[in-house]
């Protein structure tokens, strides 16, 4: 099966393998417990923090680690609910992941404002900078990249707005962080991540916040860990897992040619697939995008959801535009935004892994071709 879904969840690298056991090997102990084994777990998780706040730019004080994005977006969220004023808004971006608009309903209810977006999957500028003039929210939460278009949000421009008048910002980087340099992301107030999304392990993830934070309200009770910011017994294995997964990236990306290859691979397949498949449509137009992602509207063909099921046969593993897949009846709030949230069925998105080689896209052209001459058969 050649695995097309990596912006669902990334196969464990290596390097987070081989982490992991040496750390469940050398330091089994609980990091809080009092004796020489605890020191020593304790000793590796404070290193590979200081190891992630490095890449990210900011102090090893400024990051919170958690169980993944999902618990970041929800504990930054419950934290400004109980600082803010009651009659503050917050706003959000109408593509940001459930992670982030499911919370941030909860908490704010009527408060929460939603950015709107561009039919090429990317947050309305010029509407978010007239909205601070008419309405200065307390709070603003901006993706860095789409989760199902790859669309690279303009974050670092949104960051600038806030900064100049005090707004903090939260950035969601889950699908930025491994597939681009993460350097800049420390400028930003709050940074969420999670390692099984570049190859850590699942069940681990981090939020940066301002180190001036020790007052971060938490969402878990129970223990004095992160310094009273999140309870529960550290998991080091995974920590240190998910870093060295990190560095690996990292370090690819220090050359500049093993990224410029991976976005002319992806050109390549784009420009190939829309002359291969009449109809075919790549979402997000000219915006830029991340290099492993491409979401297509594809043909309308007969039996529209049989495209996952029959690639799945040719032995290609990708995912659905729409979020009927996962059970539920309404079309994602990304597409929706986009407006094509009645066409959601015939939406495709191929997400590809740093070890994805280019002869894999060329195998997946060659498997669209043929399941589409099988459904306009049909």
């Amino acid at each position: 099966m050649i695995y097309f879904d990596h912006n669902a969840t990334t196969p464990l690298h290596p390097a987070a393998r081989a982490a992991w056991l040496e750390v469940q090997d050398r330091f089994p102990a609980n990091p809080s417990s009092p004796h020489r084994l605890a020191s020593r777990a304790e000793h590796a998780l404070e290193e590979a923090r200081a190891q992630l706040a490095q890449i990210l730019g900011c102090e090893p004080s400024c990051v919170v680690l958690t169980s993944g994005a999902t618990e970041s977006a929800n504990l930054v969220l419950h934290h400004f609910s109980r600082v803010l004023e009651k009659d503050r808004n917050i706003l959000v971006s109408t593509i940001e992941h459930p992670a982030i608009l499911s919370p941030a309903a909860h908490y704010f209810g009527s408060q929460l404002r939603l950015a709107p977006t561009t039919s090429g999957g990317m947050i309305d500028v010029d509407w978010f900078e007239a909205a601070f003039q008419d309405q200065r929210p307390a709070l603003v939460a901006l993706m860095a990249a789409n989760n199902e278009t790859g669309v690279l949000q303009p974050w670092r421009r949104i960051l600038e707005t806030c900064q100049n008048v005090g707004v903090p910002l939260i950035v969601d980087a889950t699908q930025w962080v491994g597939k681009l340099p993460s350097g800049d992301l420390g400028k930003a107030d709050y940074v969420i991540g999670s390692a099984h999304k570049f190859g850590g392990p699942k069940g681990v993830g981090f939020l940066k916040c301002p180190s001036a934070v020790s007052s971060l309200q938490p969402l878990l009770l129970g223990g004095p860990q992160e310094n009273g910011r999140r309870g529960g017994t550290e998991n080091v294995a995974g920590v240190v897992s998910m870093v060295a997964a990190l560095r690996q990236h990292t370090s690819t990306l220090a050359d500049p040619n093993v990224l410029t290859e991976k976005i002319a691979t992806r050109s390549k397949f784009c420009t190939e697939l829309v002359q291969a498949l009449p109809g075919a449509t790549i979402l997000g137009g000219s915006n830029p995008v991340l290099w492993n992602t491409v979401s297509v509207l594809m043909p309308e063909v007969p039996c529209q959801a049989r495209w996952v099921v029959k690639l799945d046969r040719a032995g290609f593993a990708v995912s659905t535009g729409s979020a009927c897949s996962s059970g539920q009846e309404k079309p994602s709030s990304v597409l929706t935004a986009m407006g094509l949230g009645a066409q959601s069925s015939r939406i495709l998105r191929f997400s590809s892994g740093w070890e994805t080689p280019a002869s894999d896209w060329d195998l997946l052209l060659a498997a669209l071709k043929q399941v589409y001459q099988d459904l306009s058969q049909s």
